[in-house]
């Protein structure tokens, strides 16, 4: 009985030193830095939840152990169990994956309530298209597929037979947009047919391996059937500049390895060569550049910024549609902000409009649901003096 008592209360020690040795710990790092004791924070202001829970996260940021033993354990998960932490998930044969963007494809949200009508995928995108119409300007809503969606069979071995998947959310919005006289390009139907016509080992992937985002073939496939929905229903005519490409490739690590901001992989996983083509003007040999006074106006997230504000820069979407387009263009670019921050961005900067045809909307499929400040109704800016 004793020996089973002595046990016991070894056990209990344990525990209790477990629990209590970061904050010991935290506690002598801070001493011996000099600094004030953190944890005597919670009694400096009055305990209400707001302050108990910024309370925690200043302890979060700040601790010792989390920031030397948090790595090592990840970089174990990572290699022992293929666990890759909230924000990306392992699939098969090396491909990585933004984990919104595979909560978008399989969740399906509970409708526990009637969305508020003004903060929806379709109300905002409507009222800007109204807007827009007002000052004779055409809207063309271009929706950026998850990469999950086009190569769900990477994700898991259940998926093995399936060509491009399109979440129902995404299928809803593009219908109800096509009903609002909304115009829409469908990138999915592209894909599909480009994944189909595919010489498996030779024809690159449309996405980026370690990335959430597309690849050079993607961004060129994007331009051309944007450019091309453009010049058949006459909203544009194809310029007189000459554009050409030039091969320039980067080596890029991927967002989603970043993301796991574990340096132990960082250092392990070999970048990907990616064989960008940068648009160049045929006469000067400049790369491509915008122009403000262009009629053409594309507004978008980091599926615009990629290549293009990126190495090799003058390589991404907006560079490859003028090329086809054969005239340069105006953009509006906000990294993960498409559904209302970079609306907010052309609210701010009345000017852009000026002499605008088309405006070319741009964002990522998985921020119809996960949008940064959701879907905000965003006035267009007041037209400047004459």
């Amino acid at each position: 009985m004793t020996n089973t008592r002595s046990k016991e209360l070894v056990l209990v020690v344990s525990f209790l030193a477990i629990i209590a040795a970061p904050g010991i710990i935290q506690t002598a790092v801070e001493l011996r830095r000099g600094d004030p004791v953190q944890a005597l924070n919670v009694f400096r202001q009055r305990p209400t939840a707001k302050n108990l829970r910024a309370f925690e996260r200043e302890m979060e940021d700040a601790s010792w152990v989390a920031k030397h033993l948090r790595p090592a354990m990840q970089y174990a998960q990572f290699r022992l169990l293929g666990e890759a932490g909230d924000k990306a998930l392992v699939g098969r044969d090396g491909w990585m994956f933004y984990k919104p963007g595979v909560r978008y494809l399989t969740e399906r949200p509970a409708q526990l309530t009637q969305p508020v009508a003004t903060n929806t995928p379709l109300s905002a995108i409507t009222a800007f298209s109204d807007e827009l119409a007002k000052r004779n300007i055409r809207l063309l809503v271009v929706i950026a597929p998850n990469k999950e969606s086009i190569y769900p069979e990477k994700l898991s071995r259940r998926a093995g037979g399936m060509e491009v998947l399109v979440a129902p959310q995404t299928q809803r919005l593009m219908s109800e947009l096509k009903q609002a006289g909304v115009e829409v390009v469908d990138l999915f139907d592209a894909y599909r047919t480009a994944k189909r016509n595919a010489q498996p080992g030779i024809t690159p992937p449309l996405y980026l391996v370690q990335d959430s985002h597309w690849s050079p073939l993607g961004v060129e496939l994007a331009a051309k059937t944007v450019a091309l929905r453009i010049i058949s229903n006459g909203w544009s005519e194809r310029g007189t500049i000459a554009y050409e490409s030039k091969s320039v490739p980067v080596s890029r690590l991927g967002d989603v390895i970043r993301m796991l901001q574990v340096p132990q992989i960082e250092h392990e996983v070999t970048p990907e060569v990616i064989p960008c083509n940068q648009i160049v003007d045929r006469e000067n040999r400049r790369p491509y550049q915008d122009n403000p006074d262009s009629e053409i106006l594309v507004l978008g997230d980091s599926f615009l910024r990629i290549y293009q504000q990126d190495e090799p820069t003058s390589a991404g979407f907006v560079a490859h549609l003028a090329r086809e387009l054969q005239q340069p263009l105006t953009s509006i670019i906000n990294d993960g902000g498409a559904s209302t921050l970079v609306r907010q961005e052309l609210h701010r900067r009345p000017r852009i409009l000026a002499n605008k045809k088309l405006v070319i909307w741009e964002f990522v499929e998985r921020d119809i649901r996960f949008g940064t400040e959701g879907w905000q109704i965003v006035p267009l800016p007041p037209k400047p003096a004459e």
